[in-house]
């Protein structure tokens, strides 16, 4: 019999297509709504392999009940979702999707930076909404882009990217790292600062950084206040790494100029969503990875995994 491979959302079949020889698959049967708790855990049961989203807890509970499942395949670069102690304890390999999708989430980062500078959503509902009736010389005037200072908090392979292409707009690069990195020092003349030197000396200040214990809520009430009044905060890595609450704070207060955040501590968001009303906010639905192609990779990267585990070989990229 061939092993059984659970896919928590819907893809495309034609990606499944070349792996049907070596598995059997199964898949909950929506795209845009997560598959319900006790659907995943039934499934869970009778799976080998298991292909999820950031939308499924993998918790102990899940593994408890997975009792066949080889390999767990996170489509996503981070994997908070995943208790990975807990699955290494039972033997368990967990696979993300690093790489494939790091240029097409700096293009993502950078357009945000632009669009929340510029203004670019609120101008368009101005048009949309009928309210361009004349020209005046400070009608919604944004703020420049071209050799301000950046600010990167994470300088991984993203950060690494979104750096190159500030670099094009000839902005100062800072850079946060748990480790300096001398390669992008080096190649992008980019200078290392402490978490407190940045947030004072950044016009834009980034965030890229995985969840974990130390960045939970990295970016809290301190952390705004040390912010130039006019600075642009940008947040495409976790929600959980930005306290909410004194981040509203901050963009009601004026403490800091605006905000363009593709995470939420919570998702999905209400239109009711506190910062989802403001103004000088612009709230995207996580889309950092969303390009047809880059999707398509990240599928065929955890179906790679997938099968690789199943016929006995070593993953690909394992966690």
């Amino acid at each position: 019999m061939k092993p059984v491979i659970y896919v928590t959302r819907k893809i495309p079949d034609d990606l499944l297509e070349p792996y049907r020889e070596y598995a059997d698959f199964y898949m909950w049967e929506k795209e845009d709504t997560p598959v319900p708790r006790d659907v995943l855990l039934r499934e869970a049961a009778s799976a080998d392999g298991v292909l999820c989203l950031l939308t499924e807890s993998i918790d102990r509970e899940f593994l408890d009940v997975a009792r066949n499942v080889k390999i767990v395949a996170n489509m996503a670069v981070g994997y908070d979702n995943i208790d990975v102690q807990a699955a290494k304890e039972r033997g368990i390999v967990v696979t993300n999707t690093p790489d494939v999708l790091t240029e097409t989430t700096a293009d993502l980062t950078f357009a945000l930076l632009m669009a929340t500078a510029r203004r670019i959503v609120e101008a368009t509902d101005y048009v949309r909404e009928g309210r361009w009736k004349h020209w005046s010389p400070y009608l919604l005037a944004g703020s420049d882009v071209y050799g301000k200072k950046i600010g990167i908090v994470g300088m991984g392979r993203i950060g690494e990217a979104v750096a190159r292409r500030a670099a094009g707009f000839h902005m100062p690069i800072l850079y946060h790292n748990r480790s300096r990195k001398k390669t992008a020092e080096q190649e992008l003349g980019a200078t290392y600062l402490a978490f407190a030197d940045l947030l004072k000396e950044a016009d834009y200040v980034v965030s890229l950084v995985p969840l974990t214990n130390d960045t939970q809520k990295l970016f809290n009430k301190n952390a705004f206040e040390q912010m130039k009044d006019s600075a642009i905060f940008v947040n495409a890595s976790r929600g959980g790494t930005v306290d909410e609450e004194a981040l509203h704070e901050a963009l009601v207060n004026k403490q800091i100029k605006a905000a363009g955040l593709d995470v939420f501590d919570q998702e999905p968001i209400s239109p009711d969503h506190p910062l989802a009303k403001l103004d000088n906010t612009v709230c995207l639905p996580h889309i950092g990875s969303a390009s047809e192609e880059t999707r398509s990779k990240m599928i065929n990267l955890c179906l790679d995994n997938l099968t690789a585990v199943l016929k006995g070989d070593t993953p690909i990229t394992p966690v």
